[in-house]
């Protein structure tokens, strides 16, 4: 079976480009006793190849780049297969941007492959190709500015109380995790997570509930998330409850029961986030729609959890604008080396900063994630690269700071 592999890099300026012809050429020959064939273009900053092969080969020959420290920033575009090679039978074609112009690569690559391999103006490949050469401005939708090797990390104490005791017949826990803004030193919003009677998982917990009473409890859970999130010390700092859906549609006045929990809390709506997650199908559109308007008109905060994971993330975004759209951890891990998934969190930061909505990206667990985020635009974070959820409690948060090199 064929397979494509398209990727982009950086060069570490460690290596000297005059050496480039010759790295290139013994490259070829490594990849043609692989039967890996393809194309290398390079802009005096970035690369970008096309390998094509025996899958096998193919991810072999990655791999072995995704090691190699002339390379930086390695991002894998593409990986599809194909009924037929499109470049030479070489291992590799070297296409110097440095010394040629533009619109001779773009020709000599076209007529190169339709000559003998029949690549078209339209091939998917070749659109991959066409945009990096066509944007030396953003180098195909490079993310520039992205260094971890800056930053170096301190824990702070968080303002809030690391331990706090449960209420008498509280059935249900909670472990609490800061949402912060990591270069203004500020915690946006505390979530407050859902946990069994012994800390177990939320399915867990639910996995107890009868199914006609699973709303009911989500609902009634979010009272004792309250009284603990106060137990906490949070004072003026907002916190987030997660609700399914339909405990909106399915509990009778459930708006009003949730004002109720926080008036009872001596907690103000303002301080209240509820984040619809995408993890249930949405049924009478018409009664949920009118518990958000209630929702809204209390000032109650809301915003879509996970949103890239379940089923309703585009349909909540479109009819109902909420304040957050906190982007799903399956597309928020590894993003420093997905290019599929960066292309997904720009388009959904440009449709939010068209919408007036906040973007929080939960998940995150490396430096390098949160450096690629940051450098798109993105300033509240979760995760474990920050803190971690502390059952009934917080805990001290990893903030960073740039390292300051002497002069």
């Amino acid at each position: 079976m064929l397979a494509t592999l398209i990727y982009r890099s950086r060069l570490n300026r460690t290596l000297d480009p005059s050496q480039l012809a010759g790295l290139v050429e013994r490259a070829s020959l490594r990849n043609a006793q692989l039967h890996v064939t393809g194309i290398l273009l390079f802009d005096g900053d970035h690369f970008l190849q096309v390998l094509e092969g025996p899958q096998a080969s193919v991810n072999a020959v990655y791999e072995r780049i995704g090691k190699d420290p002339r390379h930086g920033n390695v991002v894998e575009l593409l990986r599809d297969f194909a009924p037929r090679r499109r470049f030479v039978d070489r291992g590799m074609v070297l296409f110097d941007l440095r010394v040629m112009k533009p619109h001779v690569v773009l020709r000599a690559i076209l007529r190169f492959g339709t000559l003998k391999y029949k690549l078209a103006s339209n091939d998917r490949v070749y659109k991959f190709i066409r945009t990096f050469i066509a944007s030396p401005s953003t180098n195909g939708g490079v993310v520039r500015n992205t260094s971890p090797e800056q930053w170096r990390f301190a824990i702070k104490t968080s303002p809030f109380a690391s331990d706090a005791p449960l209420f008498h017949e509280q059935p249900c826990q909670f472990a609490f995790q800061p949402i912060i803004e990591p270069l203004r030193g500020n915690i946006s919003s505390l979530e407050a997570l859902i946990r069994g009677p012994n800390g177990g998982s939320p399915q867990e917990y639910f996995s107890t509930i009868a199914p006609n009473k699973l709303h009911e409890a989500d609902l009634a859970s979010k009272g004792w998330a309250l009284a603990m999130a106060r137990r906490l010390g949070i004072g003026n700092h907002k916190v987030a409850i997660n609700l399914l859906p339909m405990s909106l549609v399915k509990i009778p006045g459930a708006v009003d029961i949730l004002l109720n929990h926080i008036t009872r809390n001596q907690l103000n709506p303002g301080q209240i986030i509820v984040e619809v997650t995408e993890d249930e199908v949405i049924s009478g559109y018409e009664e949920f729609t009118w518990a958000i308007r209630q929702l809204r008109a209390a000032g109650i905060g809301l915003a879509i959890d996970d949103f890239g994971s379940g089923f309703a993330g585009l349909s909540l975004l479109a009819k109902f604008q909420p304040d957050k759209l906190k982007i799903d951890r399956t597309i928020v891990t590894d993003i420093h080396l997905h290019g599929p998934k960066q292309a997904i969190v720009k388009a959904i930061i440009d449709c939010c900063a068209e919408l007036q909505i906040t973007v929080v990206a939960e998940g995150v667990e490396k430096v390098e994630e949160w450096c690629w985020l940051e450098a798109v635009g993105i300033q509240r974070f979760q995760g474990f690269l920050f803190a971690r959820p502390v059952l009934n409690g917080v805990s001290a948060i990893n903030w960073p700071q740039r390292i300051l090199h002497k002069i």
